[in-house]
């Protein structure tokens, strides 16, 4: 049933029916009033006590038409739900495409038959191994395959942006096809906006009716119409974001995961499972091959591909390099890194002289630039210098950002919005200004410092922005990267967006105009996050070998001596890993140890926290008078619960408790055990605040 995780129903429920069901067949059943959709776990029980045979409810309708899921999809989907700590029947349901839940057996029925018809009037699915003789391989790329084709993996294709990481994908998609008839391929991306242009190259590669797209943008009907190509195998390869790792694939034979890095594998609500880590288990579970992709890989991975030494057995994983790009010296191609100390330059500059005069003579010779920064809006704050009122969110523990397109003031968090006023609304000074900067702000002030440069034609400068609030539209993020990639673009301002996978054929240079935020934050992971994104930043420029001399990345900070930055100027990936990983081994955090979060929100924050300590408090007590959990308990350490860094959010107060362990078996019994001792604490009346809570395994942000 699909039951949150904080519900008394977890486990499977008992109807009956006259017909013994296969597990993994669906049906409807009613629960309470309502009739929702299940899927039948076990197959014939015992018969019930005669007493409690009465109250068994009977199946309500049996979707027979469409084939069980079969054991490896729910091995899969009852690990996810064991290992996260969620409810069997949401991770289940969760992982169905939700039309299923609206419609009958019967109209199932008939759109199986049109699914079956129009499948047998397409073009036979997947191309033959030839089309792609055309594509010459580096000798990197081919040492590549030639170790996924003779090794078991997991593999991780540690690649440089440029070095034909898709290609290798492609081929080994290809061979996994040509073995077997009937073998399917999962291709994960971490986003969205990833999709269509990966997509395209499988479609161009073995076909369209071959290749089935998953992910939440698409409507109801093309996420059922993607699904059911996937589960009755006519779709050959399915290629979606982290929702996609569910998807029932009855012969699934390779398991590819790209951007493996990304932090958008990481589910933030409901079911808080990691896409990568899923996709991993699933390839052990299933016996099929899994390669990890990135230029940049999670410091987790990497040290899982650590080769063996002395003492150390090494990883679990097969580390394959690709250091070049495409086209250039082996090893090499990668855009030279400037350091600009912004100390420095006049208070108050946005882009330093140096950057300007470079943007100008790129421009002037036909080719894009592309700055990052990574903050939308206008501007971060508007503040009174008078009484110092600031625009704080009234429902969050947060500032609303200033949009000047819309004139409005946004909270990221919650999304209440309001028009910007007037004047201060505290004491009615009408000069409130803005503190900060972004994507619009730079945008605006770019076009006045290039507005008397010209384009080899004589035209003005054409910048554009991308962000989340200039693509908010269907179809206008795939209409603006169209416009960069046909050269109609000059200027590209963006956030990380921008920054993510996009062959820029054009872009020679790129500017980080102010990183030096994550540089000293709290979060031990910002730095592996800031290093990722401005490597992939980097990565963007001189895709095209025409143009891998002349390439530059542009760094703005004011600690141009950092050093992270050293590292990325050096290219330098494995350095800056060991010096990541070094810390983390004497810091003892992961991949040395393992984390998970308990959650709870609720009207105050003292409620909030209460909850947490009261639970820590009772496990320690009741854990370690428990032979069976005593062991376990000792091998964990609980802290005390804090508030989130955004600690309001809706109106809804927020808060946390950190669990470590050296020991991830030790933490899971732990954690399992705390799940009947939570439903307890929250239904006593000293807690009636707690609005809900959570656990979160291997959190990516603590």
């Amino acid at each position: 049933m699909p039951t949150p995780a904080h519900s008394t129903v977890a486990e499977p429920l008992t109807y009956r029916h006259d017909a013994p069901l296969a597990a993994g067949t669906l049906v409807r059943v009613p629960l309470g009033r309502r009739e929702v959709l299940g899927i039948v776990w076990d197959g014939a029980l015992d018969a019930p006590d005669p007493a409690l045979a009465a109250q068994v409810r009977p199946v309500a309708a049996v979707f027979d038409a469409l084939p069980a899921l079969n054991a490896h999809w729910r091995s899969l989907v009852a690990f996810a739900a064991r290992y996260y700590q969620r409810a069997l029947g949401e991770v289940a349901l969760a992982a169905l495409p939700p039309q299923l839940r609206q419609i009958s057996a019967e109209q199932l029925a008939r759109r199986l038959k049109r699914a079956t018809r129009l499948t047998e009037d397409a073009p036979a699915p997947g191309r033959p191994p030839a089309a792609s003789e055309s594509v010459a391989l580096t000798g990197d790329q081919q040492r590549a395959l030639a170790e996924i084709e003779h090794e078991s993996g997991p593999f991780l294709l540690f690649g440089a942006t440029g070095s034909g990481k898709t290609e290798v994908y492609l081929r080994a998609a290809e061979a996994a096809l040509a073995r077997d008839p009937q073998a399917q391929v999962l291709v994960l991306v971490p986003e969205i906006n990833l999709t269509p242009q990966l997509l395209a190259r499988f479609q161009a590669r073995f076909g369209d009716h071959a290749v089935a797209a998953q992910h939440s943008g698409l409507t109801p009907a093309q996420r059922l119409q993607g699904w059911l190509a996937a589960h009755l195998g006519t779709a050959r390869i399915v290629l979606g974001t982290r929702m996609a790792v569910l998807a029932s694939l009855p012969r699934l034979a390779l398991v590819v995961v790209d951007e493996e890095h990304d932090a958008s594998y990481k589910q933030q609500e409901g079911a808080r499972y990691s896409a990568r880590d899923l996709a991993v288990y699933r390839g052990h579970a299933e016996g099929v091959k899994v390669i990890l992709g990135s230029a940049t890989p999670s410091l987790e991975s990497w040290h899982q591909s650590r080769p063996a030494s002395g003492d150390d057995p090494g990883g679990r994983y097969r580390r394959l390099a690709m250091p070049g790009r495409i086209g250039a010296a082996e090893g090499g191609g990668w855009p030279r890194v400037r350091r600009v100390d912004m100390g420095h330059q006049p208070k108050g500059t946005l882009i330093a002289p140096p950057l300007l005069a470079a943007i100008q003579e790129r421009v002037a010779r036909g080719e894009q630039a592309l700055l990052l920064l990574n903050r939308r809006g206008y501007a971060p704050v508007l503040y009174c210098a008078d009484c110092g009122w600031k625009s704080e969110c009234p429902h969050c523990s947060a500032y609303r950002v200033f949009h000047k397109v819309d004139r409005s003031l946004r909270c990221h968090h919650c999304g209440f919005a309001e028009r910007v006023p007037r004047a201060c609304p505290d004491c009615g000074n009408i000069d409130i200004g803005a503190i900060g900067r972004g994507t619009e702000q730079l945008e605006e002030q770019l076009a006045a410092l290039l507005a008397g440069v010209q384009r080899p034609g004589g035209e003005p400068v054409r910048i554009a922005r991308i962000d989340a609030d200039s693509t908010r539209g269907q179809g206008q993020l795939e209409a603006q990267l169209a416009q960069v990639h046909a050269g109609e673009v000059d200027v590209l301002v963006g956030t990380q967006m921008i920054t993510k996978g996009h062959d820029f054929r054009r872009v020679t240079l790129v500017a980080a105009v102010n990183p030096d935020g994550a540089l000293f934050s709290s979060d031990f992971r910002a730095p592996e996050r800031l290093f990722a994104l401005l490597m992939q930043a980097s990565g963007r420029a001189g895709r095209d070998a025409a143009s891998h001399g002349t390439a530059e990345m542009w760094l703005q900070s004011h600690h141009p001596d950092h050093p992270l930055y050293a590292m990325l100027k050096a290219h330098d990936y494995p350095g800056f890993a060991r010096l990541q990983l070094d810390e983390r081994a004497q810091a003892g955090l992961p991949p040395f140890t393992h984390l998970a979060l308990l959650r709870a929100d609720a009207r105050s924050q003292g409620a909030a926290q209460d909850f947490l300590n009261a639970a820590a408090q009772q496990a320690r007590q009741d854990f370690a008078a428990d032979p069976a959990l005593v062991g376990a308990q000792a091998a964990v350490r609980w802290y005390p619960a804090v508030p989130l860094p955004v600690q309001r959010v809706a109106g809804v107060e927020r808060a946390q408790m950190l669990l470590e362990s050296p020991s991830r078996a030790a933490l899971q019994r732990v954690l399992a055990a705390c799940q009947p001792l939570l439903h307890g604490l929250r239904a006593d009346g000293k807690h009636r605040g707690v609005v809900r809570w959570l656990v979160d395994v291997d959190p990516v942000a603590v």
